[in-house]
């Protein structure tokens, strides 16, 4: 475990997040669990972070805790500046414009700020990320949820990015996830593969 990885998690313990519930876990539990998981999978150390901060200011969906914007310079300082802009895009995102891009498939990528209400066009490399920490957000839960994948509303949404994901990751030289799913994944059902989270 690398020096830099424990400081960000008692960076997280210090702001109480080891008591905050979530997913039947904590949601210390979660984040620290989603950052294995993207390790694992082979992603560099700056999308593994994003995964780690991708909800620390509260998402659209999840509010159970949430650092004010006005922290953004104090995280951008603890994991990187590009780190803590796919977490923060993550935490503002409208959900739906983004399940729209998704479903296209295509450039451009429009995202909406639900803060600012401002639109923006993502680059490829962002939009691709996004999708990866959305796609392993909801693969680090499912293993914990009675209800399997369609624990959520927004199930059928995280299947189409799960879709989506596994095409650009496919295609993108970021990942070695194309070898890593071969057999993993049924295309009708999109279940994940026996995860070894804990």
């Amino acid at each position: 475990m690398s020096g830099d990885y424990k400081r960000l998690v008692e960076y997280l313990i210090a702001l109480g997040i080891d008591e905050v519930g979530h997913s039947n876990k904590t949601y210390l539990a979660h984040l620290v669990n989603l950052y294995q998981l993207l390790q694992r999978e082979g992603f560099d150390e700056e999308l593994c972070r994003a995964g780690m901060f991708h909800s620390i200011y509260g998402t659209e969906l999840f509010q159970g805790f949430a650092l004010p914007f006005t922290s953004r310079p104090e995280i951008k300082a603890l994991i990187g500046e590009r780190a803590e802009r796919l977490a923060y895009l993550n935490c503002a995102m409208a959900r739906e414009p983004f399940d729209r891009a998704v479903a296209a498939g295509t450039a451009p990528f429009r995202y909406r700020d639900r803060v600012t209400g401002e639109e923006i066009e993502l680059s490829r490399e962002d939009f691709d990320d996004l999708c990866r920490i959305h796609l392993y957000d909801w693969l680090e839960q499912v293993p914990r949820s009675r209800h399997g994948s369609s624990f959520s509303p927004t199930a059928r949404s995280n299947e189409a990015r799960s879709i989506a994901q596994l095409r650009y990751a496919s295609r993108s030289a970021r990942s070695p996830m194309r070898a890593r799913t071969a057999g993993r994944w049924s295309s009708s059902s999109l279940k994940p593969w026996k995860s070894s989270v804990p």
